[in-house]
């Protein structure tokens, strides 16, 4: 299997980032996603900037750069940057709203379709390889189990496969909302955020009452409170048929998540237990651990 680097879902600014891939780039990555997924008010990084770091990392990495579009659009002036975005002329793109798979599909392009999309079965998978998607990311909610009865509905309607990419560690992106829950924290509207969300590199943490971890907060983003980790769970990532592991980006730590990854598919043995939760990819709530669904 690959490894593939998650765009960046938090806001760094351009230094942050600068020095991120700047390390990553030396690391046994196969795919590197760039671009802004979350917020268009977050402008540390134009499109541009965005292009001319994919260039960067091109002419010092092998992986392929894919250039991630924006997830929840609100405004006319975000359609206008979608269209950018699709029509960049250099990069393939993950789309990661319908919007795009139009604009891509109108433009013959081919494209990743992203773990946002509502994608739960063969025929709707079917329909955007019409479309012109070649690579799979199905939402972070799927199981094993799900993935697999998708894949084996669209052999039965005659399809090739798509490459197929499992999120396999990091926060999950659960939903999205038009209100910015960071800024909500910080007693801040909307419309004058100031940029708040750049002071939480991990996203902010949530809690219950009672001091469970529930959520992180990421400015209108709603991610786990636990990083998921499918590192043990590594057999069952291949017997399933992932093509590539979707490793998401966090302040600290990058450089040791991606080695250990590297290593199991070097042909180490995984390990039997590991931090993090995977519930979701045993068809269980999401939040629960590895050894709570029986795995060590």
């Amino acid at each position: 299997m690959k490894l593939s680097l998650g765009p960046v879902l938090y806001y760094w600014d351009k230094e942050q980032l600068g020095r991120f891939y700047s390390e990553m780039s030396a690391l046994p990555l196969d795919v590197i996603y760039l671009g802004e997924t979350v917020c268009s008010k977050r402008r540390a990084m134009s499109l541009d900037h965005w292009l001319g770091l994919g260039r960067e990392l091109q002419a010092v990495s092998p992986a392929q750069i894919v250039l991630s579009s924006l997830t929840l659009i609100e405004a006319a002036s975000e359609l206008s940057s979608l269209r950018r975005v699709c029509d960049n002329g250099e990069l393939l793109v993950e789309a990661n709203d319908m919007g795009a798979v139009q604009y891509l599909a109108e433009r013959k392009l081919p494209f990743v379709a992203g773990p946002a999309l509502n994608l739960y079965n063969g025929h709707a998978v079917a329909k955007l390889l019409d479309c012109g998607m070649i690579r799979w990311v199905p939402p972070v909610e799927c199981s094993a189990t799900l993935i697999r009865a998708v894949l084996d509905q669209i052999a039965e309607l005659g399809r090739a496969l798509p490459q197929l990419e499992v999120f396999a560690y990091g926060h999950l992106p659960l939903a999205y909302s038009a209100r910015c829950f960071t800024a909500r924290a910080e007693n801040r509207p909307k419309d004058d955020c100031q940029f708040c969300c750049i002071n939480y590199p991990d996203g902010l943490a949530l809690s219950s009452q009672e001091g469970q971890a529930l959520f992180t907060l990421n400015g209108i983003q709603t991610m786990s409170a636990e990083v998921t980790n499918l590192l043990a769970d590594y057999a069952g990532l291949q017997a399933c048929g992932a093509d590539l592991l979707r490793l998401s980006p966090r302040a600290q730590g990058m450089v040791e998540v991606v080695q250990a990854f590297a290593r199991v598919r070097q042909g180490e043995t995984p390990p039997l237990c590991v931090e993090g939760c995977n519930g979701y990819w045993h068809g269980q709530a999401g939040m629960l651990r590895v050894e709570e669904v029986g795995l060590c």
